[in-house]
């Protein structure tokens, strides 16, 4: 038999392949990189009696005015007021509630200023509540 000479007309699939190996292991990397977690704690069941757990709930109104537990606090006022009822609290969390007419940047600042105050875990109320 003879020894073929010249060009073929098969294409060389190995460069293909390799390249196609490269991309795909780059791409896995980078998915696992801009993953974003965010982590969450469910609330727990009462055991006995829930009155005593009361929680404290920061209301965000319409014009940039609060409520703690129903109490009105200015918000010139507001990181001290929660300075104040956090120094004695072994658990430093929040519930912040945007209400109607209340901006986004109102709430977020809110959130800014209960964590300047000493508050480890902020939750959000959920829309209704």
């Amino acid at each position: 038999m003879a020894a073929r000479t010249g060009f073929t007309t098969e294409p060389n699939v190995t460069p293909m392949i390799d390249v196609l190996l490269v991309l795909l292991i780059a791409f896995m990397v980078m998915v696992v990189q801009t993953r974003h977690t965010m982590d969450v704690q469910l609330p727990q069941p009462c055991q006995g009696s829930c009155a005593e757990n009361k929680g404290i709930v920061l209301e965000v109104l319409a014009g940039a005015t609060y409520r703690v537990n129903q109490q009105p606090v200015a918000h010139d006022a507001l990181q001290r007021f929660l300075t104040n009822l956090y120094r004695q609290r072994p658990v430093k969390m929040i519930a912040v509630a945007g209400r109607a007419g209340a901006s986004y940047n109102d709430v977020i600042e809110a959130m800014d200023i209960a964590r300047a105050s000493g508050v480890r875990v902020i939750s959000a109320v959920p829309k209704g509540l």
